[in-house]
């Protein structure tokens, strides 16, 4: 009997390297499917930084032909395909959470490196933020009605940061981190009305069908992410990029939280800057709100 994709999929966890199950596979697979196993096999390690658009374009294939291939190995998509691909890539009992950091590291060098990392993560963030696309977004948050932030996962720590700090200077705004809530959230969304979605890999459904729903509704819309090629961007009428890169094995990275966290302070001192009495009318209003809740 041959070896079916079912099969495969049940096998998953006892997979072993995945470079030799795409050698198995290439008689099995399509003309387009082998160009996506070639740029698999050349490009490995850049390969779990890709976007699914990434790896698309790459191969000069489709997404859902990225997607088959997936599948045809074993995968029920693409995130898990990267996730497999990136336990074969690290060292087995290794630190995942810097490639700089060695067992051998003492606490001090452990924290400089981490600090280093994060430092590099805000800073090359900078070097990704086109002007015109920051003016862009400032303008669609100064004048939208009212603002939707989502996110899930780390992301929607992120996304509840937000929420606090553009409420507390006037503007009304809401997070939603529940898939279920964003989508009826978004339904609610008008003309004139803002929807932000965080996502660092760009391919994250729940955000990106919240986001669907409220452009749908006429609201506009704002992405964060890490890839300027993905699903999200494809939706989003401004997009501003952070850099941190993510394994697969390491979600929630905090260069990424920072990243994420800094174009939000950029955003609302921007917008703090435009509306300054009013924001310094809120500002008193809100200290003075929770000034009974200090010694």
């Amino acid at each position: 009997m041959g070896h079916t994709y079912e099969s495969t999929q049940k096998d998953n966890s006892q997979s072993g390297n995945i470079l030799v199950r795409l050698q198995n596979y290439m008689k099995a697979f399509t003309k387009s499917e082998i160009k996506v196993a070639e740029t698999v096999m050349t490009e490995t390690a850049d390969v779990i930084y890709y976007s699914i658009t990434d790896l698309a374009e790459k191969s000069n294939v489709g997404e859902t032909t990225v997607l088959r291939f997936c599948r045809k190995i074993g995968f029920k998509g693409y995130q898990e395909f990267k996730l497999a691909l990136a336990k074969d890539l690290v060292k087995p009992g290794g630190d995942h959470s810097s490639p700089e950091i060695s067992e051998e590291d003492n606490l001090i060098e452990v924290a400089q490196k981490i600090t280093a990392s994060n430092a590099k993560a805000i800073n090359d963030t900078l070097l990704l933020i086109d002007p015109k696309e920051l003016e862009k977004v400032v303008s669609m948050v100064c004048s939208a009605n009212q603002i939707h932030f989502y996110g899930v996962g780390t992301s929607g720590y992120t996304a509840l940061d937000a929420k606090y700090k553009f409420l507390r200077v006037g503007f009304k705004v809401d997070t939603f981190i529940d898939p279920h809530m964003q989508s009826v959230a978004a339904s609610t969304l008008t003309n004139g009305d803002l929807a932000i979605g965080f996502s660092v890999s760009g391919s994250t459904k729940d955000t990106i069908d919240s986001l669907k729903v409220a452009k749908n509704a006429g609201a506009s819309i704002v992405c964060i992410t890490n890839f300027a090629k993905s699903p999200i961007t494809r939706i989003a009428d401004g997009v501003l990029l952070t850099a941190a890169k993510e394994l697969p094995l390491e979600r929630g990275a905090m260069s990424s939280i920072i990243s994420q966290l800094h174009i939000i302070d950029i955003l609302w001192t921007a917008a703090t800057l435009r509306f300054k009495d009013r924001s310094e009318i809120y500002k008193e209003k809100t200290a003075k709100s929770v000034i009974d809740k200090h010694y």
